[in-house]
């Protein structure tokens, strides 16, 4: 379709910021309808660049309000969605798991209604598709990796509630042939990250010399991807991918916590010209988490033989373009990290 009204949940976080300016920009003939609610990680500044967009809208609310939603399909004729709202910090959820039930599957499903009753059966040239998370897949063997047929093992209250939604979605596709998609992404990492996950939040501690919190020995992997080569894979999955299927997204890029770490503070030692080692005295290593996965690995293949998308960006070019980033916008770190979040920032040792 060469005009499409395209609904992005979550649009003002910190993935879904990424993947609404790239369809604004790259698609100026579709009209692109950003809903957030706007909590602690949803920040309008992250768009300043394309707010005044003419194909660019934004409404304020929440996917818990089925009748708020209902409106936003009619009122907007939508014919697809790309679904991020999301609460997906793993510590919060250890805290508050309801509000992650909450929001990752009544707010799913509130959406899945929504869809199914503005589209009312005629399913053609629509597109629901789903941003879930590698981490419903529990913790990978040494040396394997999660396929897209891999067993749904989550460990944690955040991936049993993305699990959950996973399979509502996937329901709806065999239930009632709505044209769903879904994928799963190992870590992002990139500009406008709330500073709770591991790489902003290292980061932020070293710029303002407080304690780097490195869970058990830091020997947790992960495989990192660059949020803009995430964006673009988005973008290929909701033009490209087949409907009802499920797709990886993933970096071939695994780190240890501990070494990833010890990476960023060399970075910012030189960024800060500080003298070399000053932030490696800032680790702190801190009791480790309930139920925390040793490893994450993703194996991407499907999605790279089926629409021809690769990561662009290596770990070290986007390392430092992340860390230049923060450096340049530290009004806008200080801006986040204010008010009543900082309480709960500042008492709570934090990292994905």
């Amino acid at each position: 379709m060469s005009s499409r009204k395209i609904l992005i949940t979550g649009g003002a976080g910190f993935i879904g910021s990424h993947v609404v300016r790239l369809f604004v920009n790259k698609y100026p003939n579709y009209t692109i309808i950003n809903l957030d609610k706007l909590t602690y990680a949803g920040n309008l500044e992250n768009l300043k660049d394309i707010e005044k967009k003419p194909n660019y809208h934004f409404e304020h609310g929440d996917i818990l309000d089925i009748e708020f939603l209902n409106t936003v399909f009619s009122k907007h004729q939508i014919d697809g969605v790309v679904h991020l709202a999301a609460e997906s910090h793993v510590d919060r959820s250890l805290h508050n798991p309801t509000e992650f039930a909450n929001t990752n599957i009544i707010g799913t499903l509130n959406l899945l209604r929504a869809a199914q009753t503005a589209w009312k059966g005629n399913f053609e040239n629509k597109r629901f598709y789903h941003i879930s998370t590698d981490e419903v897949y529990g913790s990978a063997e040494h040396g394997g990796f999660f396929t897209e047929e891999t067993p749904i093992d989550p460990r944690s209250p955040y991936s049993a509630s993305k699990a959950s939604s996973d399979h509502f979605v996937s329901a709806y596709y065999n239930s009632f042939g709505l044209p769903t998609l879904i994928s799963r992404c190992s870590n992002n990492y990139g500009p406008f990250h709330f500073p709770e996950k591991l790489i902003p939040l290292m980061i932020n501690n070293i710029i303002n010399n407080k304690p780097l919190p490195v869970y058990g020995k830091g020997e947790n992997i992960r495989d990192w991807l660059f949020v803009e080569d995430h964006a673009r894979a988005i973008d290929s999955i909701f033009h490209k991918g087949k409907v009802g299927e499920v797709y990886n997204i993933g970096g071939n890029n695994e780190w240890k916590n501990i070494d990833l770490v010890n990476l960023l503070c060399h970075i910012m030692d030189k960024k800060l010209n500080r003298a070399e080692g000053t932030s490696q005295k800032l680790i702190t290593h801190v009791t480790d988490r309930p139920g925390h996965d040793l490893r994450y690995a993703i194996d991407a293949s499907k999605l790279i033989s089926e629409t021809g998308w690769r990561p662009d960006v290596t770990f070290e070019v986007g390392l430092e373009k992340t860390v230049d980033w923060y450096l340049a916008n530290t009004t806008w770190l200080n801006n986040v990290t204010s008010g009543e979040y900082l309480k709960y920032y500042n008492n709570m040792y934090q990292g994905r």
